[in-house]
Protein backbone atom coordinates (compact mmCIF):
# COMPACT_ATOMS: atom_id res chain seq x y z
CA UNK A 1 0.00 0.00 0.00
CA UNK A 2 0.87 3.35 -0.91
CA UNK A 3 2.23 5.62 1.48
CA UNK A 4 0.58 9.37 1.13
CA UNK A 5 3.46 12.30 0.79
CA UNK A 6 3.11 14.69 3.73
CA UNK A 7 1.19 18.06 2.80
CA UNK A 8 4.31 19.48 4.04
CA UNK A 9 6.64 18.04 1.64
CA UNK A 10 4.34 19.15 -1.20
CA UNK A 11 4.36 22.74 0.33
CA UNK A 12 8.41 23.00 0.45
CA UNK A 13 8.15 21.85 -2.67
CA UNK A 14 6.18 23.93 -4.20
CA UNK A 15 8.37 27.11 -2.47
CA UNK A 16 11.45 25.42 -3.71
CA UNK A 17 9.74 25.74 -7.27
CA UNK A 18 8.54 28.74 -6.80
CA UNK A 19 11.98 30.13 -5.68
CA UNK A 20 14.02 29.12 -8.52
CA UNK A 21 11.53 30.53 -11.34
CA UNK A 22 11.83 34.03 -9.92
CA UNK A 23 15.88 33.43 -9.35
CA UNK A 24 15.18 32.45 -13.06
CA UNK A 25 13.28 35.29 -13.86
CA UNK A 26 15.94 37.63 -12.34
CA UNK A 27 18.89 36.09 -13.98
CA UNK A 28 17.10 36.15 -17.25
CA UNK A 29 16.35 40.14 -16.67
CA UNK A 30 12.43 39.15 -15.84
CA UNK A 31 10.35 40.60 -13.59
CA UNK A 32 12.67 41.36 -10.53
CA UNK A 33 15.76 42.47 -10.84
CA UNK A 34 18.53 42.21 -8.40
CA UNK A 35 21.10 44.50 -7.33
CA UNK A 36 24.57 44.46 -9.27
CA UNK A 37 27.47 42.96 -7.78
CA UNK A 38 30.55 41.67 -8.24
CA UNK A 39 34.09 43.30 -9.06
CA UNK A 40 33.65 46.43 -11.54
CA UNK A 41 35.57 45.60 -14.78
CA UNK A 42 36.68 48.92 -15.94
CA UNK A 43 37.57 49.28 -19.74
CA UNK A 44 39.27 52.55 -21.33
CA UNK A 45 40.24 53.65 -24.54
CA UNK A 46 43.60 54.32 -25.24
CA UNK A 47 46.18 56.94 -24.88
CA UNK A 48 45.74 59.23 -27.88
CA UNK A 49 41.78 58.50 -28.17
CA UNK A 50 40.20 61.91 -28.54
CA UNK A 51 37.16 59.66 -26.73
CA UNK A 52 39.38 59.20 -24.01
CA UNK A 53 40.57 62.56 -23.80
CA UNK A 54 36.86 63.99 -23.45
CA UNK A 55 35.67 61.50 -21.82
CA UNK A 56 38.40 61.97 -18.76
CA UNK A 57 38.11 65.72 -18.85
CA UNK A 58 34.23 65.74 -19.32
CA UNK A 59 34.42 63.51 -15.84
CA UNK A 60 37.08 65.05 -13.76
CA UNK A 61 39.74 62.36 -14.22
CA UNK A 62 41.83 65.00 -15.59
CA UNK A 63 43.53 66.60 -12.83
CA UNK A 64 46.58 68.65 -11.82
CA UNK A 65 49.45 67.57 -10.49
CA UNK A 66 52.75 69.06 -9.66
CA UNK A 67 51.33 71.99 -12.70
CA UNK A 68 50.82 69.25 -14.74
CA UNK A 69 47.02 67.78 -15.97
CA UNK A 70 47.25 64.52 -15.24
CA UNK A 71 45.12 61.47 -16.43
CA UNK A 72 43.77 59.36 -13.25
CA UNK A 73 42.49 56.61 -14.94
CA UNK A 74 43.06 53.49 -13.10
CA UNK A 75 46.01 51.72 -14.01
CA UNK A 76 44.26 48.12 -13.71
CA UNK A 77 41.44 49.35 -16.61
CA UNK A 78 41.62 46.94 -19.43
CA UNK A 79 42.65 49.27 -22.39
CA UNK A 80 40.66 48.80 -26.16
CA UNK A 81 42.41 50.76 -29.07
CA UNK A 82 39.05 51.11 -31.06
CA UNK A 83 35.37 51.90 -30.48
CA UNK A 84 34.21 48.58 -32.06
CA UNK A 85 36.45 46.32 -29.86
CA UNK A 86 35.03 48.49 -27.01
CA UNK A 87 31.98 47.74 -28.11
CA UNK A 88 32.48 43.65 -28.19
CA UNK A 89 34.74 43.95 -25.07
CA UNK A 90 31.20 45.41 -22.81
CA UNK A 91 29.03 42.64 -24.78
CA UNK A 92 30.62 39.92 -23.42
CA UNK A 93 31.93 40.87 -19.88
CA UNK A 94 28.58 41.32 -17.66
CA UNK A 95 30.27 43.05 -15.10
CA UNK A 96 31.82 45.17 -17.54
CA UNK A 97 32.03 49.55 -18.07
CA UNK A 98 33.32 51.46 -20.61
CA UNK A 99 32.18 54.72 -22.57
CA UNK A 100 31.53 55.24 -26.86
CA UNK A 101 30.68 57.92 -29.00
CA UNK A 102 26.21 58.63 -28.38
CA UNK A 103 26.21 58.02 -32.40
CA UNK A 104 28.78 54.49 -32.19
CA UNK A 105 25.93 53.58 -29.35
CA UNK A 106 24.65 49.73 -29.96
CA UNK A 107 21.85 47.47 -29.02
CA UNK A 108 24.46 45.07 -27.90
CA UNK A 109 25.22 47.11 -25.09
CA UNK A 110 23.19 49.34 -22.69
CA UNK A 111 23.65 53.62 -22.28
CA UNK A 112 23.31 54.00 -18.86
CA UNK A 113 21.54 57.49 -17.30
CA UNK A 114 23.95 59.87 -15.78
CA UNK A 115 22.36 62.05 -13.22
CA UNK A 116 18.93 60.89 -14.18
CA UNK A 117 19.19 61.99 -17.97
CA UNK A 118 19.47 59.34 -21.24
CA UNK A 119 22.11 59.73 -23.54
CA UNK A 120 19.65 61.00 -26.25
CA UNK A 121 20.30 63.66 -29.06
CA UNK A 122 17.25 65.27 -28.05
CA UNK A 123 18.57 65.62 -24.08
CA UNK A 124 21.72 67.13 -25.41
CA UNK A 125 19.87 69.59 -27.71
CA UNK A 126 17.84 70.63 -24.48
CA UNK A 127 21.29 70.79 -23.23
CA UNK A 128 19.77 68.31 -20.41
CA UNK A 129 22.83 66.03 -20.96
CA UNK A 130 25.96 67.77 -20.85
CA UNK A 131 28.25 64.60 -22.02
CA UNK A 132 29.29 66.15 -25.24
CA UNK A 133 31.97 67.17 -26.98
CA UNK A 134 32.77 68.35 -30.78
CA UNK A 135 33.88 66.09 -33.40
CA UNK A 136 36.71 68.16 -35.01
CA UNK A 137 38.18 68.08 -38.34
CA UNK A 138 42.47 69.36 -39.03
CA UNK A 139 43.79 70.49 -41.62
CA UNK A 140 46.88 71.93 -42.50
CA UNK A 141 46.92 72.79 -46.30
CA UNK A 142 43.07 73.98 -47.75
CA UNK A 143 42.98 73.02 -51.04
CA UNK A 144 40.03 73.43 -53.23
CA UNK A 145 39.13 70.25 -53.25
CA UNK A 146 39.80 69.45 -49.46
CA UNK A 147 37.81 72.84 -49.07
CA UNK A 148 34.23 71.28 -51.09
CA UNK A 149 34.29 67.96 -49.14
CA UNK A 150 34.25 70.19 -45.60
CA UNK A 151 32.04 72.48 -46.78
CA UNK A 152 29.85 69.85 -48.10
CA UNK A 153 30.04 67.60 -45.09
CA UNK A 154 29.39 70.40 -42.59
CA UNK A 155 26.47 71.58 -44.35
CA UNK A 156 25.19 67.80 -44.70
CA UNK A 157 23.08 68.11 -42.11
CA UNK A 158 20.73 65.04 -43.28
CA UNK A 159 23.59 63.07 -42.92
CA UNK A 160 25.02 63.83 -39.79
CA UNK A 161 21.36 63.86 -37.81
CA UNK A 162 20.71 60.42 -39.63
CA UNK A 163 24.30 58.79 -38.09
CA UNK A 164 23.18 59.77 -34.65
CA UNK A 165 25.04 63.06 -34.45
CA UNK A 166 24.28 67.25 -33.98
CA UNK A 167 24.88 69.36 -36.93
CA UNK A 168 25.95 72.90 -36.51
CA UNK A 169 24.71 73.91 -40.03
CA UNK A 170 20.67 73.41 -40.91
CA UNK A 171 20.24 76.66 -42.90
CA UNK A 172 23.10 75.83 -45.54
CA UNK A 173 21.99 73.15 -48.27
CA UNK A 174 24.94 70.96 -49.31
CA UNK A 175 26.02 71.68 -52.98
CA UNK A 176 29.71 70.14 -54.15
CA UNK A 177 31.57 71.18 -56.98
CA UNK A 178 32.55 69.32 -59.36
CA UNK A 179 36.01 68.46 -58.82
CA UNK A 180 38.33 65.30 -58.97
CA UNK A 181 41.66 64.08 -57.54
CA UNK A 182 41.81 62.33 -54.04
CA UNK A 183 41.75 63.30 -50.22
CA UNK A 184 43.62 61.01 -47.52
CA UNK A 185 41.79 61.28 -43.88
CA UNK A 186 42.83 59.98 -40.91
CA UNK A 187 42.03 59.90 -37.33
CA UNK A 188 39.57 58.81 -34.43
CA UNK A 189 37.60 55.52 -34.91
CA UNK A 190 34.82 57.57 -33.42
CA UNK A 191 34.51 59.81 -36.13
CA UNK A 192 35.14 57.42 -38.68
CA UNK A 193 31.65 56.25 -39.31
CA UNK A 194 30.01 59.69 -39.95
CA UNK A 195 33.32 60.28 -42.23
CA UNK A 196 32.10 56.81 -44.29
CA UNK A 197 28.92 58.23 -44.41
CA UNK A 198 30.16 61.59 -45.83
CA UNK A 199 32.26 60.20 -47.95
CA UNK A 200 29.55 57.98 -49.89
CA UNK A 201 27.10 60.94 -50.07
CA UNK A 202 30.30 63.24 -51.84
CA UNK A 203 31.49 61.05 -54.19
CA UNK A 204 27.70 59.94 -55.37
CA UNK A 205 27.84 63.46 -56.43
CA UNK A 206 31.54 63.57 -57.26
CA UNK A 207 32.60 60.19 -58.86
CA UNK A 208 35.99 61.47 -59.48
CA UNK A 209 37.27 62.38 -56.08
CA UNK A 210 38.68 59.54 -54.62
CA UNK A 211 38.67 59.76 -50.80
CA UNK A 212 40.81 57.29 -48.67
CA UNK A 213 39.96 56.91 -44.42
CA UNK A 214 42.62 55.76 -42.44
CA UNK A 215 41.03 54.85 -38.92
CA UNK A 216 43.16 55.42 -36.10
CA UNK A 217 43.05 57.90 -32.98
CA UNK A 218 43.09 61.82 -32.63
CA UNK A 219 46.38 62.34 -32.01
CA UNK A 220 47.76 59.97 -34.78
CA UNK A 221 45.24 61.85 -36.88
CA UNK A 222 47.09 65.27 -36.36
CA UNK A 223 50.09 63.76 -36.46
CA UNK A 224 49.25 62.29 -40.04
CA UNK A 225 48.26 65.58 -41.20
CA UNK A 226 51.24 67.77 -39.61
CA UNK A 227 53.72 65.09 -41.30
CA UNK A 228 51.60 65.57 -44.80
CA UNK A 229 49.90 61.84 -44.81
CA UNK A 230 46.76 62.95 -44.53
CA UNK A 231 44.88 66.20 -46.12
CA UNK A 232 42.31 66.04 -43.23
CA UNK A 233 42.74 64.74 -39.20
CA UNK A 234 39.74 63.50 -37.48
CA UNK A 235 39.81 64.72 -33.91
CA UNK A 236 37.01 63.56 -31.09
CA UNK A 237 38.12 66.32 -28.56
CA UNK A 238 39.12 69.83 -28.07
CA UNK A 239 42.58 70.46 -29.41
CA UNK A 240 45.22 71.41 -27.04
CA UNK A 241 46.92 74.92 -26.78
CA UNK A 242 50.39 73.15 -27.91
CA UNK A 243 48.32 71.40 -31.45
CA UNK A 244 47.27 74.45 -32.63
CA UNK A 245 49.94 76.37 -32.65
CA UNK A 246 51.86 73.20 -34.48
CA UNK A 247 50.37 74.99 -37.96
CA UNK A 248 47.15 72.94 -37.84
CA UNK A 249 43.35 74.57 -38.41
CA UNK A 250 40.88 73.04 -36.60
CA UNK A 251 37.06 73.21 -37.68
CA UNK A 252 33.81 71.82 -35.95
CA UNK A 253 32.44 69.52 -38.13
CA UNK A 254 29.83 68.48 -35.64
CA UNK A 255 28.66 67.49 -31.91
CA UNK A 256 28.57 64.41 -30.46
CA UNK A 257 27.74 62.96 -27.34
CA UNK A 258 29.60 60.44 -24.97
CA UNK A 259 27.13 57.27 -23.40
CA UNK A 260 28.39 55.40 -20.01
CA UNK A 261 28.04 51.79 -21.21
CA UNK A 262 27.63 48.25 -19.73
CA UNK A 263 26.23 44.63 -20.22
CA UNK A 264 22.63 44.79 -20.54
CA UNK A 265 22.64 41.72 -18.25
CA UNK A 266 23.73 44.87 -15.84
CA UNK A 267 21.07 46.04 -13.88
CA UNK A 268 22.57 49.58 -13.13
CA UNK A 269 20.81 51.96 -15.15
CA UNK A 270 21.71 55.03 -13.87
CA UNK A 271 24.70 56.36 -12.19
CA UNK A 272 25.75 60.29 -11.09
CA UNK A 273 28.69 61.89 -12.61
CA UNK A 274 30.89 61.84 -9.20
CA UNK A 275 30.11 57.58 -8.97
CA UNK A 276 31.70 57.23 -12.64
CA UNK A 277 34.92 59.19 -11.96
CA UNK A 278 35.41 57.10 -8.60
CA UNK A 279 34.94 53.94 -10.80
CA UNK A 280 37.25 54.46 -13.64
CA UNK A 281 39.39 56.27 -11.33
CA UNK A 282 39.76 53.18 -8.89
CA UNK A 283 37.80 54.12 -5.91
CA UNK A 284 34.76 51.81 -6.45
CA UNK A 285 35.51 48.50 -7.23
CA UNK A 286 32.54 46.61 -6.83
CA UNK A 287 29.06 47.10 -7.81
CA UNK A 288 27.58 46.76 -4.44
CA UNK A 289 29.77 49.54 -3.31
CA UNK A 290 27.45 52.12 -5.55
CA UNK A 291 24.30 53.53 -2.96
Amino acid sequence: MLKKVPQTIKIAQIIGLISLALASLTLSGGLLKASQTGKINVISREDGSGTRGAFVEIFGLLESQNGKKVDTTSLKAEITNSTAVMLTSIANDKNAIGYVSLGSLKSMVKGVKINGVAPSVENIKSKKYSISRPFNVVIKQDSALVRDFLDFSKANSAVISKAGYIPLDISTKPNPKKLSGKIVIAGSSSITPLMEKLKESYTAQNPSVNIEILQSDSTTGINSVLQGIADIGMVSRELKDKELSSGIKAEVLAIDGLAVIVNPQNTISDLKKEQVKDIFSGKILKWEELK
